[in-house]
């Protein structure tokens, strides 16, 4: 199977996050635009976690092309998600398909938590830059 030549980011790696870590996606990557997945994101420790549920809301986020596939091994490693890191990981990079901003699907790599969820809140929104919203 093809490799996704798109990435989608939920949480500080998203434009308006505000976190250094988003210039890294920058240098490597092209804004598409807005894009939603099926899931449910929790409030983990300053930072979101989405688990993947296809009968679950919207999970808002953004959808960037990759022109430098490099970009992901810093990214990967900021994630807690490196092939490198100690397993159980926290997150894990997979491909999962992804409706972007003129609602059609597109694979796309996406960081899903891996731990359990019962001791955290769940951002009722689906978008981490506006959770009460």
């Amino acid at each position: 199977m093809k490799s996704p030549e798109h990435l989608f980011v939920y949480g500080t790696l998203r434009e308006g996050a505000g976190h250094p870590m988003h210039a890294t996606l920058d240098a490597g990557a092209r804004r598409v635009g807005a894009a939603r997945v099926r899931g449910r994101l929790y409030r983990l420790d300053g930072y979101p976690g989405l688990v993947l549920d296809p009968a679950a809301d919207w999970v808002h986020g953004e959808l960037y092309r990759l022109h430098d596939a490099g970009v992901l091994d810093p990214l990967d490693r900021y994630e807690g998600a490196h092939p490198t890191d100690p397993e159980p990981l926290e997150f894990r990079r997979i491909q999962a398909s992804v409706v972007d901003f003129k609602g059609e699907a597109r694979a796309a790599w996406i960081y899903v938590y891996e731990w359990a969820v019962d001791e955290h809140a769940r951002i009722g929104s689906g978008d981490y830059l506006r959770p009460d919203s």
